[in-house]
């Protein structure tokens, strides 16, 4: 089968986001009869989703953030008592690209369109500052958002601008941090890495294809008796039941 290089579907959701949004669109992602990603400017994140709400992108999936930074404690399942490595700090934002170290992305769908876009944007702002990171909020287009956007701005601080209601839901009101960043401590990996990935439990024999078959074991020994003798002992016992089920009828 020859392999698909257009997607006139896909390709007329960005031409169609371009059209309403020019130079905002920053870049997209397209891969053909599978999926598509669209960067905007962070002053047309909430214009992105008005114009695919009007074409037909009415299923709103999820809204998050993601912060690009490599972790500086390295990874979960790192062993702590081994001696550190140089960690890499370069920043790799994935598909479409990015300028900063957050970003916002959501996901819409059209189910007559049988279609999903994936949107991105890049947060303003220093994380440093309390604040003054910012976006537009998505909730006067997809109510949906409420939920997501409370959750990226407590455990990211990103501030979503226009929400109706920014509070907490997970964390206390005067917890101190952001535990979705990736320069947050989280001191219960550094001492111990999570149970499941270092402390391994062997596959029981019974499970594991890999495993030697083991020797038959031997018949338990039947005391004072044949296993001959033993079945005729029971044989009557198994038997009368039946037989007087066919009596009685």
């Amino acid at each position: 089968m020859a392999e698909l290089v257009h997607d006139p579907a896909r390709e007329g959701v960005v031409e169609l986001l371009r059209a309403a949004l020019g130079d905002k669109l920053v870049d997209s992602h397209l891969k053909p009869a599978d999926d598509l990603w669209v960067r905007v400017r962070a002053d047309g994140w909430v214009d992105a989703g008005r114009a695919l709400r009007a074409a037909g992108f009415e299923y709103f999936c999820f809204l998050s953030a993601i912060d690009w930074l490599p972790s500086p404690f390295g990874k979960g399942e790192d062993d702590p008592t081994e001696a550190p490595v140089e960690k890499d700090s370069t920043i790799t934002p994935g598909y479409t690209g990015g300028d900063t170290r957050f970003q916002v992305f959501a996901r819409v769908y059209s189910l007559r369109q049988g279609l999903g876009v994936t949107l991105k944007a890049d947060v303003p702002g220093s994380p440093t500052e309390p604040g003054s990171m910012a976006i537009d909020t998505w909730v006067p287009v997809y109510a949906g958002a409420n939920w997501h956007e409370r959750e990226a701005w407590e455990m990211f601080g990103i501030t979503f601008t226009g929400h109706p209601d920014l509070r907490h839901m997970y964390l206390p009101g005067d917890f101190e941090g952001y535990p979705l960043r990736k320069d947050f401590p989280l001191l219960a990996r550094m001492v111990k890495p999570w149970p499941g990935i270092v402390d391994v439990e062997p596959i029981p024999a019974e499970f594991d294809p890999d495993a030697e078959p083991a020797a038959d074991a031997a018949a338990p020994p039947v005391a004072d008796a044949t296993v001959a003798d033993a079945a005729a002992a029971v044989a009557p016992a198994a038997v009368a039941p039946a037989v007087e089920d066919g009596a009685a009828s």
